[in-house]
């Protein structure tokens, strides 16, 4: 074998070895980069049960404020209390 098509074996097999591991760790990195989303996903999932839990439980005790005191709904445009 002449030292020409060893150096080109040896070139194109490091660039093959090369490649493969640079594929491997780019798929590693979008595995995570997706694995990241779930789990940004997840979170922004159980922030939103918690906002519509707190609205209910917000919800809730208005309803039992409105029949305990006797308020009025005036947000129709009407006169200020004590604007006379």
């Amino acid at each position: 074998m002449s030292t020409a098509s060893k150096l080109t074996l040896a070139g194109t097999t490091l660039g093959a070895i090369g490649i493969v591991v640079l594929v491997h760790y780019q798929q590693q990195s979008e595995k995570a980069a997706m694995h990241a989303g779930v789990i940004r996903d997840i979170e922004q999932q159980r922030v939103k049960k918690e906002r519509q839990a707190d609205f209910e439980m917000q919800k809730a005790l208005e309803e039992e404020y409105r029949k305990v005191q006797n308020v009025h709904d005036d947000s129709g445009g009407g006169k200020a209390v004590g604007s006379e």
